[in-house]
C-alpha cells in the first residue's frame, strides 16, 4: 500500500447530492482495498484563470492509502470524468 494525495476540482453547478455521489465513487475507486486517511472539502472557490470556461470550482482534497494498481486505474477514470475540471494525484 502506498500513500497518495488526491486533489479534485469539480464543476461548480453540481447539486450537493450529485457532488457527494461523484466524490464517493471516485474515492472508492481510488482506494480499492485501501482507505481514506483524511478528507478535506474546501468548497467552492474562484479560480485564478478560467478552466473549461468555468471561473469557479468546488475543491476537495483527500489523503488515501491504496494499491498502486488501483491508483493507476483511477488516473484513467479521472481523465474521462466530465464533471471534473482538474485533478492532481501524487504519491507521497
Amino acid at each position: 500500500m502506498n500513500s497518495y494525495l488526491l486533489t479534485l476540482v469539480l464543476k461548480p453547478g453540481l447539486e450537493e447530492k450529485e457532488r457527494k455521489g461523484l466524490l464517493d465513487g471516485l474515492v472508492k475507486k481510488a482506494t480499492g482495498d485501501g482507505k481514506v486517511t483524511k478528507e478535506d472539502l474546501w468548497g467552492e472557490r474562484e479560480l485564478v484563470y478560467p478552466v473549461k470556461k468555468q471561473s469557479k470550482g468546488y475543491f476537495a482534497h483527500f489523503q488515501i492509502s491504496a494499491d498502486p494498481k488501483a491508483a493507476k486505474g483511477l488516473d484513467k477514470q479521472l481523465k474521462i470524468e466530465e464533471n471534473l475540471l482538474r485533478y492532481l494525484l501524487v504519491r507521497v
